[in-house]
């Protein structure tokens, strides 16, 4: 298939092409060789610019000796998702990312929910355990960064029962410990052009997409002006909200005046 704009499945799928081939000690030329390939069309696989073939997977997993990881990984990029139209796209993105950064108006950030607080949020069990499977995505090994800016409205919104909510902040203060978290609130007040919540999820090569929330779901985007707007209100959000140390601060005095 000819090169393309890379999609974040195809990227997902060449991430993991590389991790392997990487593991194996092979370079692209090296790998093009045992899959009787040239090596721009590795490189493409790689970039995520081209959706190779079901057979080219099982090639490859005989040439990386990686059992059925690749045309697993392939079945999973073409099977049918359990997450919303509007949203299929994106957790792969966000699994395949190494930084992610997401503002929030109204509720904590999925991958920071706590059981508890996602149940109220999603309403049907199979809802929670695709949000708690997306959240190993914080403590894998080479896990990526992640920059949160949360409304200070979320802190004092009550999603459940003040419990819920004690447990919730009390999760976010603990995350927020993590060398690759960064948790940062955003004094209740206007906020230029930062009209509704969204994610940036930045690929290994760079690459980024975005998942922008709308009244009627949302919406996963990889054009560049989309990418431009996010990341420029991203930047005024993190230099306009509370340190981290006084987000915590902030998250601890809510705790203990409103949820206790």
């Amino acid at each position: 298939m000819a090169a393309r704009k890379p999609t974040s499945k195809t990227v997902s799928f060449g991430a993991e092409v590389t991790r392997l081939r990487e593991e194996a000690g092979l370079n692209r030329t090296e790998l093009a060789a045992r899959a009787a390939v040239t090596r721009s069309y590795i490189s493409q696989v790689e970039s995520g610019r081209t959706k190779c073939r079901r057979d080219f997977a099982e090639r490859l997993d005989k040439a990386l000796d990686s059992g059925t990881a690749l045309v697993d990984e392939w079945d999973e990029v073409l099977r049918s998702s359990s997450y919303p139209k509007f949203f299929a796209d994106f957790p792969r993105a966000e699994a395949s990312a190494d930084s992610l950064r997401a503002f929030e108006t109204r509720i904590v950030y999925g991958l920071l929910q706590t059981e508890p607080y996602a149940r109220v949020i999603l309403g049907n069990d199979e809802a929670v355990l695709d949000r708690l499977r997306r959240q190993s995505t914080l403590t894998k090994p080479n896990a990526p960064t992640v920059f949160v800016v949360l409304d200070e409205s979320v802190l004092l919104r009550e999603v459940g029962s003040p419990e819920i909510m004690r447990e919730q902040l009390e999760h976010l203060i603990e995350m927020s410990e993590r060398e690759n978290v960064t948790i940062q609130i955003a004094p209740i007040g206007y906020q230029r052009d930062a009209r509704a919540a969204f994610t940036i999820a930045t690929q290994p090569d760079r690459s980024e997409v975005a998942y922008i929330e709308s009244s009627i779901g949302g919406e996963t985007t990889l054009e560049p002006k989309d990418l431009t707007i996010v990341s420029e209100i991203f930047s005024r959000l993190q230099a306009e909200a509370l340190s981290p140390k006084a987000s915590v601060e902030l998250m601890r005095k809510v705790v203990k005046e409103r949820w206790t």
